[in-house]
């Protein structure tokens, strides 16, 4: 017997990793051991049905085919566990058992998923996701081929356009909040605004109202976006909303909503203050700002904005135009 004196060498675009082996390694066991878990728990549930003869009704029925699904650390091999519903043809309705850790048809975690679209956001182009995400998913990843991506912008596309057309006739948000965002996505020459609605249930819950490309923060676009919204049913007018100072907003409001009042953004409007002033009292005006946005009540409020500007020169002319409008 002689040992083989060839010495391997590393592919160039190949990358050796011990520790994400590990982690893959465990990361299988882990989920097999959760899926067999889910199983028998779904067993012990059903344990109780039984078949004319008395045989346990549901039993298990082997595995399914292997498959790869694409995690955060790379390809993880998994089986599905099966269940047989043998009384099905007797008893009528199947009872069928669904994974909710590793649903049917799954080829990429949910986190994956939601990576994806930021990628493609960010500028990624559908040929380039693979070559991208190698060195964390491994060479050639499947499911995220062109044509895979391809697919996938269609169904966001169709998500999107699913969700700009929901009816809102039985929701009711009392405060809104009012934003223009400007974003350089996937290499167009110029900045689209986005205009952004989130809006706060009765019970507090913050939930995306809606959103649009507008021209800039114009007034028109503002508008487009609120009709539209009252157009879908939300015709309950919100007590509140708050935006920032551009004008455009809050003409647009008054037209659809006039009965909602009007804020501004404390944080917006904390920055605008302290770039009127000097460096040197920034500190100082930015803590008596915060007194009077933290203010237990209005009263409290207008005695923090009154001791603030008996306190400080050259502000005084700022705040008092616009304070109405924050307390």
């Amino acid at each position: 017997m002689s040992d083989s004196i060839v010495v391997p060498f590393r592919q160039l675009d190949t990358i050796e990793d011990p520790l994400t082996a590990i982690l893959r390694s465990g990361a299988r066991r882990l989920l097999a051991q959760a899926v067999e878990a889910e199983a028998e728990a779904f067993l012990s549930e059903m344990k109780g049905l039984r078949l004319p003869d008395g045989r346990e009704r549901l039993v298990r029925h082997g595995h399914g085919p292997q498959r790869q699904v694409q995690t955060g650390i790379g390809p993880v091999a998994v089986q599905r566990v099966k269940l047989r519903d043998r009384g099905a043809g007797e008893a009528g309705e199947r009872i069928r058992f669904t994974s909710t850790i590793l649903p049917r048809w799954a080829r990429r975690t949910r986190s994956l998923d939601a990576l994806l679209p930021i990628l493609y956001l960010r500028g990624v182009s559908m040929g380039d996701f693979q070559e991208a995400l190698a060195a964390l998913l491994g060479k050639d990843a499947p499911n995220l081929s062109p044509s895979v991506i391809a697919r996938l912008r269609g169904e966001w596309e169709a998500d999107y356009s699913r969700w700009q057309r929901r009816d809102l006739s039985a929701w009711r948000y009392v405060y809104v909040w009012a934003d223009g965002i400007y974003l350089q996505a996937r290499m167009e020459p110029q900045a689209e605004c986005m205009l952004v609605l989130i809006g706060a249930t009765p019970e507090g819950r913050k939930e995306l109202l809606g959103f649009q490309v507008g021209v800039r923060e114009s007034a028109q676009s503002w508008r487009e976006l609120l009709v539209d919204l009252k157009a879908r049913g939300l015709v309950v007018a919100p007590e509140l909303a708050t935006g920032d100072g551009a004008l455009g907003f809050w003409k647009a409001l008054d037209a659809v909503s006039p009965t909602t009042r009007h804020q501004r953004c404390t944080v917006h409007k904390t920055a605008n203050v302290l770039d009127k002033l000097p460096k040197s009292v920034q500190p100082a005006a930015k803590s008596n700002l915060r007194e009077v946005w933290n203010a237990p009540d209005r009263a409290a409020a207008e005695a923090a904005i009154a001791t603030w500007l008996l306190s400080g020169s050259g502000v005084v002319d700022l705040s008092s135009r616009s304070m109405g409008h924050l307390v």
